[in-house]
């Protein structure tokens, strides 16, 4: 399996994509994390096997499956990690089925000599799977999150990313799930792993994931991609098949914005406002992460607003609603299963109490650009907050944006 193209490619794919032009040590990739995940998959089926009973067998029936799932996981991943799919490309759990099909590793799969190996995979990557064990896959609980933050605070030598991986990972447990079915839970002891593995996760994105200069990188290079695929200078075929060297290679000799030469320089779009979330409106409209196609018509208006060219402004807003959210059995020291969601929580466990909180500390409106530009903040906030249809409108009329 290690050694497809379609596993080796994930060599040449940096884990965080352009942190590290902020971290310096994170240049890991997604083949060590998927090699840390695989481990972790194998740590945690042995528990249960030690436990016997509905666990046990969950892991002697589905353990190998789990195991290829841990190390395929992020197997249809974009260069440079997620901004891609914020600019409106297909997810990569939504592309591993191509990579799965690929000679090579299809021939792999087969070795395996399992009916429905692909497909059964490809249900877990995706999270659609119906296996007792698909939460270690996809999940509140998964071993994704498990590796990832850990990995992620240790590369970039930042000390937000300290979970209690042996405390989850003994904690884990098989229970009864309320379709009849079984699914994986937690037994108490390890509730406060989780909320440290939960706020962890908070940490990491206000400090790192969401960090001004990664996401001015981010936008640029979303902006810098999106603009090559309508061009015809790369197509979405050698995107998705790329590592992070040979798209920036193409780019570089390719491109006609300037943009891949900044972010090769490193020569980033300043902030021109930074608004935390919190002194917004509780709940803003969502079109300026869900819609990047009316975020890029904004960006553009806004540019011939403020007298600069086209391509050097950038609205950025990310958002990630389920960054907190719980759903997982826990079971009570006198055997009593209990749900642990945003709605109920389990009575040692507070912190999905003040997720959505959190959540809004955590995000950050930001206006960047390449050129020096002024903006009073209230118009901005008042742009954000209308509607999508309001906004299209808008700029089809050629209005003010931040008038």
């Amino acid at each position: 399996m290690l050694d497809t193209p379609a596993v080796q490619r994930l060599r040449y794919v940096r884990q965080l994509g352009h942190a590290f032009l902020v971290y310096p040590g994170a240049t890991h990739t997604r083949l060590e994390h998927a090699l840390g995940t695989y481990h972790l998959a194998r740590r945690s089926l042995a528990m249960l096997d030690e436990q016997g009973g509905d666990g046990g067998r969950a892991a002697s029936e589905d353990g190998l499956l789990i195991k290829l799932a841990a190390l395929l996981h992020d197997v249809g991943h974009y260069p440079f990690s997620h901004a891609l799919e914020e600019a409106g490309f297909p997810s990569h759990e939504g592309l591993a089925a191509r990579h799965l099909g690929t000679p090579a590793l299809k021939a792999a799969l087969e070795s395996f000599r399992l009916p429905a190996l692909g497909s059964r995979l490809l249900e877990l990557i995706q999270g659609k799977s119906t296996s007792p064990l698909a939460g270690l896959i996809a999940g509140s609980l998964d071993l994704d999150k498990v590796e990832y933050l850990t990995r992620d605070a240790w590369m970039c030598g930042v000390p937000y990313g300290a979970i209690d991986a042996d405390r989850l990972l003994t904690s884990l447990t098989v229970v009864g799930s309320g379709d009849g079915g079984l699914r994986v839970g937690i037994h108490e002891k390890g509730i406060s792993a989780l909320e440290s593995l939960l706020f962890s996760k908070y940490q990491m994105y206000r400090n790192v994931y969401w960090h001004h200069a990664v996401r001015s990188a981010t936008a640029m290079f979303k902006r810098l991609v999106t603009t090559a695929v309508r061009a015809g200078v790369v197509t979405h075929e050698m995107v998705a098949l790329a590592g992070d060297d040979d798209l920036t290679h193409e780019l570089m000799s390719k491109d006609r914005t300037g943009l891949a030469r900044a972010l090769r320089d490193r020569h980033l779009a300043k902030r021109v406002l930074d608004i935390p979330a919190t002194e917004l409106p509780a709940t803003p409209p969502d079109w300026t992460a869900g819609d990047p196609g009316l975020v890029t018509m904004v960006e553009d208006a806004l540019a011939r607003e403020l007298a600069v060219a086209a391509g050097t402004v950038f609205l950025d807003f990310p958002a990630k609603p389920a960054m907190l959210t719980v759903d997982l059995p826990v079971v009570r020291r006198d055997g009593r299963v209990e749900s642990i969601t945003a709605d109920h929580s389990a009575e040692p466990m507070g912190l999905p109490r003040v997720s959505a909180e959190l959540y809004r500390s955590a995000r950050r409106l930001r206006l960047f650009s390449l050129e020096t530009v002024t903006v009073n903040p209230g118009t901005l906030v008042g742009l954000v907050m209308r509607e999508a249809p309001e906004v299209i409108r808008m700029v089809q009329e050629g209005k003010a944006l931040l008038g």
